[in-house]
């Protein structure tokens, strides 16, 4: 007798395997196993699934593995009863907006609550002035779980809360190019207020339970630069963990195990020679060589770039007036690609395409990589004790208004209204070939310790990240139920990892199956010294800290042309 299921599942993992090989750029005469065998990185992720013989036909998450406790309901009760400090906290930053590594209240509103919950706070982590590491500790032994806090805005998505038509809280004018302010385009107002209440409530559960643990939550700089965890785990600070719990805000509720991309972000500044824009013999323009530089690498994309693989840019300083020839001009890349190996290459023709848009435009390139890291290693048994404690807990209810102002921002983005999801998606096994895309440095912590995550909907289906409309959302009751529910269901999972031995050491097994035979590196090079601010002098008193800290050359050299102007050559007669 035929199985024509078995035939179809076969027939979909063939098809995966070939999909896999088209990512990873492998000719068709090479093998899916000779294409993982050579990056190891990349088998631990997409790889491990296909050794278990793991696929969507045929995978059913198990039950019953979050067990209900009363460690557990006095976890889940704190938060219910403790709603209003949560979301206060969540408000509080998203009306800072402050941008990356200059988190300064942000932070201190983050630590302040956590200390008034008994967690002790110590600053600077990995030498950045905002990110600090909360501990709270109960008996002795006992597994010692970490919580990732992130606070940071993005540039240029301020907008008014509740508003559904794109209309920003801080308009800067200028005459010739107006601004927008900074904004919590990806929600991590409510990221770092859900992960505090829920390191919180496991607190309050494990000092009423008499359990033995240490819950620390980790408070990050610059997430949106991938600068803070790239940067403190490279320093040691997530050593000794016994897993990370972490979420993100998105537009629905689910968990996985999944990969994302590698990244490397670099600075490429291009120094030239000023003059008039009306006499412009002999300037040399770094804006010239910026754009020679975008120019070229736009023509990788063809033939150069897997369809892992991923790069974008900005120019930061393209001058001040059209008639003063910039003599320095800076373009931020972000690289990203499905592995360690794989972005260094990608990264690799960036930088040739730099050295000769120097070259081309007569201008000198000065670069720095900013920060570096690996691609998620997800983590199955995790995942799966996650989505039990996400079914038992229930998916994220919303009210009629949040509905009517979601389908409103979904008509101005020309989105279909549908308005908010209220379902828990169910779990299933990451597609097997991955097509690219968003990056975080958390997941050089997932290299360090298992790592087990969610998301809930704090914006709209339809809405993207970084954009106006998820600010909008991100301090509304869309947002407030969002992380409340994403709180439950990190503080449900931490108990479980605490009152079920057995559960986590299948996913701390897991992990070291994954990992075996690899050794973590960071991509950043040594000594090289983190983007950082110099804090207010009230931020460094209230937290204790001097400046500069520890192994940060302070102030940080300048970038400064010193060009000789260019020459067409001899002069020539005048003409008779």
């Amino acid at each position: 007798m035929i199985d024509e299921g078995n035939l179809q599942d076969r027939a979909a993992h063939e098809m995966s395997r070939r999909k896999m090989l088209q990512v990873l750029g492998v000719g068709a005469g090479a093998t899916a196993a000779a294409a993982l065998s050579g990056d190891p990185v990349y088998a631990a992720t997409q790889g491990f699934d296909d050794r278990l013989g793991v696929t969507a036909a045929t995978y059913a998450p198990p039950t019953k593995v979050a067990k209900p406790s009363s460690a557990k309901d006095i976890a889940l009760d704190w938060i219910d009863g403790s709603r209003s400090s949560i979301t206060d906290l969540s408000d509080q930053i998203w009306e800072f907006a402050e941008l990356s590594l200059r988190e300064w209240d942000s932070s201190l509103a983050t630590a302040d609550l956590l200390r008034s919950h008994g967690f002790t706070i110590r600053w600077g982590t990995a030498g950045l002035p905002t990110a600090f590491v909360a501990t709270y500790s109960q008996g002795h032994g006992g597994p010692t779980l970490g919580f990732n806090a992130e606070c940071d805005a993005l540039p240029g998505l301020s907008q008014k809360k509740g508003v559904p038509i794109h209309d920003p809280l801080n308009y800067n004018y200028d005459a010739y190019g107006p601004t927008y302010g900074p904004g919590h385009g990806d929600a991590h107002n409510t990221l770092g207020a859900a992960s505090v209440g829920a390191a919180i409530a496991v607190s309050k559960a494990i000092k009423k339970k008499r359990l033995n643990a240490t819950i620390k939550v980790f408070s990050s700089a610059g997430e949106e630069q991938l600068v803070g965890k790239a940067y403190a785990v490279k320093a040691g600070a997530y050593r000794d963990l016994d897993a990370f719990l972490d979420w993100h805000p998105t537009s629905v509720t689910s968990t996985g195990w999944g990969t994302n991309s590698a990244l490397l972000s670099a600075t490429f500044t291009f120094l030239g020679s000023a003059g008039h824009g009306g006499s412009p013999l002999g300037n040399k323009s770094g804006l010239d060589g910026a754009l020679l530089m975008a120019t070229m690498t736009e023509f990788l994309r063809e033939k150069n770039v897997a369809a892992s693989g991923r790069f974008h840019y900005a120019v930061i300083n393209g001058g001040g007036a059209p008639n003063v020839t910039p003599d320095m001009c800076s373009i931020w890349y972000y690289v990203r690609e499905g592995s360690p190996a794989r972005v260094n290459v990608l990264y690799g023709k960036i930088l040739a395409c730099a050295q000769a848009a120097a070259s081309a435009s007569q201008t000198t390139l000065q670069y720095r990589m900013n920060s570096a890291i690996w691609n998620t290693l997800g983590n199955k048994a995790g995942a799966e004790l996650m989505y039990d404690n996400m079914q038992q807990i229930g998916p994220t209810e919303f009210t009629a208004a949040d509905q009517t102002l979601a389908k409103a921002v979904q008509a101005s983005l020309g989105k279909p209204q549908v308005g908010m999801n209220s379902t828990i998606f169910p779990l299933t096994p990451p597609n097997p070939t991955f097509l690219g895309g968003a990056s975080s440095d958390t997941a050089d912590v997932s290299w360090q310790t298992p790592k087990i995550s969610c998301v809930t909907p704090t914006w709209p289906p339809g809405t993207p990240n970084h954009n106006w409309a998820a600010t909008a959302t991100a301090a509304t009751n869309i947002a407030h139920q969002a992380l409340l529910s994403a709180s439950r269901y990190l503080a449900g999972t931490a108990i479980d990892l605490i009152t079920q031995p057995t559960v986590l050491a299948a996913i701390r097994q897991e992990f070291h199956d994954r990992t075996a035979g690899i050794t973590w590196n960071s991509l950043i090079p040594d000594g090289t010294q983190p983007p950082i601010y110099q804090p207010p002098a009230s931020f460094l008193r209230k937290t204790g800290q001097a400046w500069p800290p520890p192994g940060i050359t302070w102030p940080v050299p300048s970038l400064i042309s010193r060009e000789k102007l260019g020459t067409d050559g001899p002069p020539l007669p005048p003409v008779t």
